[in-house]
């Protein structure tokens, strides 16, 4: 019955790959509007900032320092995004509950294993069913349409440097939007701007409310995130209030769990975080 279920251990699992498999991506119109929505807005905040704001500023330390330090939460911002968004977040490949790798997971007798009637794969500990990505995800916290990706076992920490990266983006484009609008008030709107006034009006007010709305919401979803690592426990298993079936870590053991032990990658998004071990590798994607 198992031996037509899907792939067995060892083959490629060509399920959400491009690029020849080299890559993860998920095709859901809904999350891929959603990213492309992510970089036009910093793109524009760029654009604000850079030409309304401090391209007629007379104060060269202040314009260098703002440009330097907007252009740096900007990179890792983004560099965030796309290792969140093209990361494989833990999916466990298709239709592997074959008979072979259900014998080779050495079975106590009476012991029970989980199969996913919706992808035919057997269901780690912790592993969740995802509808867009329609795979089983390892230690699932949510489905993000903005990274158009699960977050989980692998990219949980790209995400939680997104959340905290856009955050300061947003804080530091209020402060810089705000600051601004200030001083074309003050000078009448005369040589605050190369714009002019009411346009100039417009672009400040658009990037106020843009940075606002998306300063409180990274920021409560970092604080939900770093809470939930703390916590050892994922989006899902705090919204179902799961009892823990499985031995939780300390609290610190849980925070390297996802990003590996204390020093500055912590904040990279170009390290990759520590990958769990793999006790049976037909429970990963390769």
């Amino acid at each position: 019955m198992y031996d037509s279920l899907g792939p067995r251990g060892g083959e490629m699992d060509p399920h959400n790959k491009c690029m020849g498999g080299r890559m993860w991506c998920v095709s859901d119109i809904c999350g891929i509007i959603c990213a492309v929505m992510t970089w036009l807005l910093v793109t524009y905040a760029e654009f604000v900032v850079f030409t309304v704001i401090l391209g007629t500023a007379n104060y060269p330390i202040y314009t260098t320092f703002n440009l330097l330090l907007f252009n740096v939460f900007a990179v890792l911002a983004l560099s965030s995004h796309a290792r969140a968004m093209f990361t494989d977040p833990g999916a466990v490949p298709k239709g592997n509950a074959t008979r072979e790798n259900i014998q080779r997971m050495g079975l106590r007798e009476g012991q029970v294993i989980f199969k996913c009637p919706k992808c035919c794969s057997i269901k780690p500990e912790r592993a969740h069913h995802c509808s867009v990505c329609q795979r089983c995800i390892r230690k699932m916290d949510h489905h993000c349409p903005w990274v158009n990706n699960c977050v989980g076992e692998n990219n949980q920490k790209f995400f939680v440097l997104f959340t905290f990266y856009i955050a300061l983006l947003s804080l530091h484009g209020l402060f810089l939007g705000i600051y601004q609008f200030i001083i074309c008030v003050k000078s009448e709107w005369r040589e605050c701007s190369s714009f002019s006034p009411p346009a100039t009006v417009v672009l400040l007010l658009f990037l106020i409310f843009e940075s606002l709305l998306f300063a409180i919401f990274t920021a409560v979803m970092f604080f939900t995130q770093v809470n939930a690592i703390w916590n050892d426990e994922t989006g899902i298993e705090q919204l179902k209030k799961e009892q823990a079936s499985w031995e939780k870590k300390s609290r610190w053991r849980s925070i390297q769990a996802v990003f590996g032990r204390f020093s500055l990658t912590w904040f990279s998004p170009f390290t990759t975080p520590p990958l769990p071990t793999k006790t049976h590798s037909y429970m990963y994607a390769v």
